[in-house]
């Protein structure tokens, strides 16, 4: 089985489960026998209203017919099957059940990263109750004042005939220790039910809800160009609506260096290359970057991908594009320049790669990383990566970069963090 089940194949599959023949649904479709016999044997690529009434037809989410589906859903479902190696899986038939039955593969995928954002959750509140400096004094604040009161407790219980000054003094100071200890002892547990009640109503991190909002708008708001405030008001996370916010004033400076139309243009004139378009608007390529990957889908333009992360490799914000998608934990393939670059700021890097397997698409990667804010001689700089991705054009031969340790088939990687688990 190929590495990547393709619309076509897809589709074929879809159709004989069915039962349906050939000729019916391409009647019903509006199309020839012939053509839909090539759109099935992936000679023919669709979209639109064709892969929407084709969709319909097969009675099925147009989403999950899609080329750039299958390894969004792939990824999860091998995750599933690395995360649990007691179970027994038919590893070489992943593929089949994306193709076959891609509404439960579908489910499997959304249920692997409901676990994996759970898991995360969890992890990093054990990580905050073992290393939270609030909630350690609040312990410590609870501990050592009722150790006082037990302490002043067993001098009135063990001294009955003490002076009654003195017990005047024992009391008082009960009194005080009791209210700093209900006082202590409500900042903790408001604190913990705090956590609790996020860990109950959550049901997507806030850069899930970024990306989705987003994906909505093909990752481009023509207001931006206009001048206009984009509207957030639908995002109800105030986290996510603070990251769209930061996102959109970045985007407002880009906008301003670079004007769409003078852009467009010499993006077209330069054949989209990112070192010859920052000279010749004079501005640092991380801006180029990002206003290449977020010009609008009607202008002709090639696809293009962005990832952006920190200094610590976790991604703060990505555009995927067909297979290309960097998991948020930070623990993707360090051959990815985006991650190289991290270790030589400033310098410009570009690479072809691919995910492993032959039928993957291999992407020509811009990546360089840069400091942020303003300079100072008391503080270390803060460093961001940002990688421009786009389907490669030449017939460059491209290295071969994993999704990730724990599910990439690489043998023999010298960048490898632990045994794959596939």
């Amino acid at each position: 089985m190929p590495d990547r089940v393709l619309t076509g194949t897809r589709a074929r599959n879809r159709r004989l489960d069915l039962g349906l023949r050939q000729a019916t649904v391409a009647k019903v479709v509006g199309i020839s026998g012939s053509y839909l016999n090539l759109i099935e044997h992936n000679r023919r690529r669709i979209g639109g209203k064709l892969l929407t009434d084709l969709a319909r037809v097969l009675e099925i989410d147009a989403a999950l017919l899609s080329d750039d589906t299958t390894d969004a859903i792939l990824l999860p479902i091998k995750e599933a099957a690395a995360a649990f190696p007691e179970a027994i899986v038919e590893d070489a038939r992943a593929e089949e059940l994306v193709s076959r039955f891609p509404g439960w593969a579908a489910l499997v995928a959304a249920q692997r990263r409901r676990i994996a954002q759970l898991e995360e959750r969890t992890e990093a509140l054990s990580n905050r109750l073992a290393h939270d400096s609030q909630i350690a004094n609040s312990l410590h604040e609870v501990i050592s004042t009722a150790t006082a009161i037990r302490s002043t407790a067993s001098i009135l219980a063990e001294t009955p005939d003490l002076d009654r000054e003195w017990q005047a003094r024992f009391h008082t100071n009960i009194d005080t220790d009791s209210a700093r200890l209900a006082q202590s002892s409500q900042a903790l547990l408001g604190f913990l039910d705090m956590e609790m009640e996020a860990g109950d109503t959550e049901t997507e991190s806030a850069m899930e809800q970024v990306e989705a909002k987003m994906a909505e708008s093909s990752f481009y708001f023509a207001g931006i160009d206009k001048g206009e405030e984009p509207d957030f008001g639908d995002v109800g996370d105030p986290a996510a609506q603070l990251i769209l916010q930061d996102w959109a004033s970045l985007a407002r400076k880009d906008a301003e260096r670079l004007p769409l139309d003078a852009f467009s243009q010499a993006a077209h004139a330069t054949a989209h290359d990112p070192a010859r378009l920052a000279a010749r608007f004079d501005v640092p390529l991380d801006m180029v970057f990002r206003r290449l990957a977020h010009l609008p889908s009607d202008k002709d333009h090639p696809l293009m991908g962005l990832a952006v992360c920190d200094a610590a490799g976790v991604v703060t914000f990505q555009k995927p594009v067909l297979d290309f998608r960097l998991p948020r934990s930070g623990a993707a393939c360090p051959l990815w320049p985006l991650y190289q670059a991290l270790t030589q700021p400033g310098r410009a890097i570009r690479r072809v790669v691919r995910l492993p397997g032959a039928a993957h698409t291999p992407f020509e990667c811009f990546a360089i990383a840069t400091p942020v804010g303003d300079a100072s001689f008391s503080s270390e700089p803060r460093v961001i990566a940002t990688m421009l991705v786009r389907p490669a054009r030449n017939e460059e031969l491209p290295d071969v970069v994993g999704p990730g340790c724990r599910v990439c088939t690489v043998k023999e990687c010298s960048s490898r963090r632990h045994p794959s688990l596939v």
